[in-house]
């Protein structure tokens, strides 16, 4: 590289108002050099870096000159991007401070620039905190957390998306700033992220994997859970067990995202048992909103806080119960997650809920009809509240059966073979039930004798048909020393 390059796009800060023009383009200069390895390792041996934070220490609004601190922190975000002597330099000439007094001397984020400046610093600041802990650790002392907490309340994607990452990359420096972010004033902040990207959205997965840390890692979960609760209906701290099926946007919002990260990291996610009960309650008080919806025209998110809440509870159980990690603590004994669920009582709710349900529609129709010429089903009968309802039930159901007798035992006990059997069909209403239906006959029936029986027995009187037995490798034959029906091997 040209070493004069370099030096000839750079004009010293003392000429900034006679060559405004001039320092325009170095800077864009310097910019377009600082995006290579090499221009920035040569830039590094300039002093570039202390430079660049002198001009920024120049620039502010009230010059009319904004842009030019908006390029200056722009060179510095390509200076600082993998380059350890350019991140060390940024560190050791107090740019963290230099950044915390920029943003602090806004009154207001509602101008473009302004929002502009904010997003080039956290980007900055993502860049230097990638170095190590010593830069993590300074940039968190400055902010954490009425810097990180104002720039929260900023309702726009572009700056939560580097924001939740300058916060993910610096809480996991050390343990003690990771508990600072799970207690403290940390569970106040995710909140407000929270709020922040319920309304704008996310473009990056800083924010999946900030609430992983947070929510299932470290088990605050139900800490930002009830601060999202609803004020006017709530207040600020409502337990989780409280009976209240007025949920907030926010709230769905946030089960929505641990929703789709179980659903994505299933295989690599240790649940805790704190979480899964957590949720398991939720569950328990967003049941009534079965009782107050129509039928549902949706799938997930439907927009009604509490389906939306009752839906995620629903597919967050099923993803959980799917999983062969074991929950536990280094002081208590791991346990399958699956048992504590049972225990808790999830078999019985989820099958009354399914219970309560009117039949699928193919089980409607071919049911019998009653004297008066109506179908034989109760009015009283609930409506699934949203497309898929009826299916994520089902699928609990099926994994929770899965090579676990416990399961298979308790749902015979409390007569809900019949049910579940009902459910392998075709509906419209629920995409893709005959296949969990299906998963859901097998696992109840693997391994165990007497629910074979009690299946077989059925067949022989010919009040189930269940053709997916075929498909299962079963078929029905007479046991000759006992005259019983019996499931066997096709």
């Amino acid at each position: 590289m040209d070493d004069n390059k370099s030096t000839q796009c750079f004009v010293p800060p003392q000429a900034i108002m006679q060559e405004i023009s001039e320092l325009n383009k170095g800077l864009e200069c310097l910019i377009e050099i600082a995006k290579s390895a090499d221009g920035r390792a040569d830039l590094a041996s300039k002093n570039m870096v202390n430079k660049a934070l002198q001009l920024c220490e120049v620039f502010d609004l009230t010059t009319s000159k904004g842009h030019l601190l908006l390029l200056s922190l722009k060179l510095l975000r390509n200076l600082c991007a993998g380059e350890i002597h350019n991140q060390n330099s940024f560190i050791e000439h107090n740019g963290v401070g230099t950044i915390s007094g920029i943003i602090s001397s806004f009154k207001s984020f509602h101008t473009e620039l302004v929002r502009e400046i904010i997003r080039m610093s956290l980007q900055l600041l993502g860049n230097v905190a990638l170095a190590g802990r010593e830069h993590q650790g300074a940039i968190w002392t400055e902010f954490f957390p009425h810097g990180f907490n104002r720039m929260a309340k900023i309702r726009t994607r572009d700056i939560c998306d580097p924001l939740c990452m300058v916060i993910y990359v610096c809480s996991g420096g050390t343990d003690e700033l990771l508990a600072e972010l799970c207690l403290s004033q940390g569970p106040h902040l995710v909140t407000e992220i929270v709020r922040t990207v319920s309304l704008v959205g996310f473009s990056e997965d800083w924010l999946k994997l900030l609430l992983s840390r947070v929510c299932l890692d470290k088990s605050y979960f139900a800490s930002i859970f009830s601060k999202l609760y609803p004020v006017t209906e709530a207040g600020n701290h409502v337990a989780l067990t409280a009976r209240c099926v007025h949920f907030s946007a926010e709230q769905a919002f946030l089960l929505g995202i641990l929703s789709e990260i179980f659903n994505e990291r299933m295989e690599n996610i240790v649940i805790s048992v704190e979480f899964t009960l957590g949720i398991l309650e939720i569950l328990r008080s967003a049941v009534e909103v079965v009782d107050t919806v129509p039928r549902g025209k949706s799938g997930l998110p439907t927009g009604h806080a509490g389906i939306d809440v009752l839906g995620y509870c629903l597919t967050i159980l099923r993803d959980v119960s799917a999983c062969e990690d074991f929950a536990g603590s280094e002081e208590e004994e791991s346990i399958h997650i699956v048992n504590v669920l049972v225990t808790y009582g999830l078999i019985e709710l989820v099958l009354n809920l399914l219970r309560d349900l009117e039949p699928p529609t193919m089980i409607k129709k071919a049911m019998r009809k009653d004297e008066s010429g109506n179908e034989a089903s109760s009015s009283s009968s609930k409506r699934c509240p949203y497309k898929g309802f009826r299916r994520d039930i089902v699928g609990i159901i099926g994994n929770c059966a899965y090579r676990l007798k416990l399961v298979q035992d308790e749902i015979r006990e409390k007569n809900g073979i019949v049910l579940l059997l009902q459910q392998c069909v075709v509906d419209e209403d629920n995409p893709f039930l005959r296949e969990w239906g299906i998963w859901c006959a097998r696992n109840l029936l693997e391994g165990n004798a007497e629910n074979q029986r009690v299946v077989a027995d059925l067949e022989m009187q010919g009040s189930v048909d269940v053709p997916e037995f075929a498909g299962l490798g079963l078929r029905v034959e007479m046991d000759p020393q006992t005259r019983r029906a019996k499931l066997v091997n096709r």
